[in-house]
């Protein structure tokens, strides 16, 4: 079989670097160290169908073709970008004259329901084994046919060691570079600008190698900080949306939206957006937030952050930018409640602690002659018959009655919620 790793001198050196054999790949030990899932199936010889989901840069296509390499498997690449219905299924007619085919497919969330539905037969019965690529959560953009057919494998963000020794690998063996004396004098504008992303990395070094004057004095390139700024002609955004600091930004993020502070939230939301972060999980966390902290006390955060999610996935960037403000304006403004979020927690502690008890008579369903006779469902009151829409009864298990895990927030919006209950219930749960 032809190697599936041949590349032109003239090509980019992230592909130049692009690693031949698996000892080489960087990165994701968690998959491919001694003790990782993927590498006791290629001890195995075997492979099942599965989704990579992780970052851009991190090796998504490079292990694919490692993986392919290691089984001596026959190989086909489809990018969704530009692939149809009629192209899997040539690919498909293809794999059943040969054997063990992997099929490759870049960006999978773009590919349509249609196009990901071509895909299901083949998977099942085995025609081909499917490798896709995603940085989208694959919950969200894989149908959950396909989804089932696969294992997802996440792949981290490279650490800043592991992007220290791309570098310097680079540096000593490839063709081109290593012809060049180059000093690495400072790396954090070059590791911070490439945002965990290999291939950015790669692109941004070479360009900063070639485009950079020797030192009169030495003879040899000196690669700075300053350097790098000034061939990227961009300031450092001190995010790493991989590392420690994505984590610590969207915590500061979230406190501030919770605190009600906007002045605070938008100056996390700006760091994050010039950092490139993803602005579909920006919007995911302002959803948590919008049931989490504001709840009951305004209903309508949770629809202008469901606005807001959709709006920023059909439109991506920079204008998702603008809803993104409007709506960590609004949520930060807004009166706060975690009830809704302390009501659950205790409700699944109950569970948690004492298990499920058993559904009170006159509530349980009676499809069968037998369950009638047996009173199921009898005693219960229709609600809508009674006054005010509401009667008297008992819901919940007789060893749970009248306890209580909704406590109303203190906002106008829940104080009417509690008048309301008070008036229901009266003195049973103590409103």
């Amino acid at each position: 079989m032809p190697s599936l790793f041949d590349t032109p001198t003239t090509a980019p050196l992230a592909e130049r670097r692009r690693p031949r054999r698996l000892p080489d790949y960087a990165g994701q030990t968690h998959l491919l160290g001694p003790e990782g899932v993927l590498r006791r199936y290629l001890a195995a010889g075997r492979l099942p169908s599965l989704i990579l989901w992780g970052p851009p840069g991190v090796g998504k296509t490079t292990l694919a073709l490692l993986l392919a390499e290691e089984l001596k498997r026959p190989f086909a690449m489809l990018s969704a970008i530009s692939a149809g219905v009629k192209d899997v299924r040539e690919v498909i007619e293809r794999a059943k004259k040969q054997t063990g085919t992997i099929l490759f497919i870049d960006e999978i969330h773009r590919f349509s329901k249609a196009q990901q539905d071509a895909l299901l037969g083949a998977v099942e019965q085995g025609v081909v084994t499917l490798i896709g690529a995603t940085t989208e959560n694959p919950s969200f953009e894989v149908i959950p046919a396909l989804l089932s057919r696969c294992q997802v494998y996440t792949l981290q963000a490279l650490s800043a060691d592991t992007l220290r020794e791309i570098v310097r690998r680079a540096l000593a063996e490839d063709e081109i570079l290593s012809k060049i004396p180059v000093d690495v004098i400072e790396d954090h504008a070059l590791l911070a600008l490439s945002g965990g992303d290999a291939r950015k990395l790669l692109g941004l070094l070479e360009l900063v190698v070639e485009g950079t004057a020797p030192d009169p004095a030495t003879g040899r390139v000196q690669l700075t900080d300053a350097a790098v700024q000034r061939t990227a002609q961009r300031p450092i955004a001190r995010y790493d949306k991989g590392g420690e600091m994505h984590y610590d930004v969207i915590s500061a993020f979230i406190k501030s939206i919770r605190g009600s502070d906007p002045n605070a939230a938008l100056y996390y939301l700006a760091v994050m957006l010039e950092g490139g972060e993803d602005v579909k999980f920006i919007a995911r966390r302002l959803l948590i937030l919008a049931s989490e902290d504001i709840g009951n006390a305004n209903p309508n955060a949770l629809l202008l952050a469901t606005s807001c999610f959709q709006a920023c996935t059909f439109i991506g960037l920079p204008e998702s930018d603008l809803i993104l403000s409007q709506t960590v304006i609004y949520l930060a403004t807004s009166p706060k409640s975690n009830a809704a979020y302390s009501a659950i927690r205790a409700a699944q502690a109950q569970v948690r602690q004492q298990g499920v008890h058993p559904v009170p008579v006159p509530l349980r369903n009676a499809p069968t002659k037998l369950m009638k006779e047996l009173g199921y469902g009898d005693a219960y009151q229709y609600s809508h018959n009674a006054a005010g829409n509401f009667a008297y009864q008992e819901f919940l298990p007789e060893a749970l009655a009248g306890t209580r895990f909704y406590d109303p927030g203190d906002n106008p919006a829940e104080a009417k919620i509690r008048e309301r209950l008070r008036g229901w219930w009266q003195e049973k749960y103590n409103y």
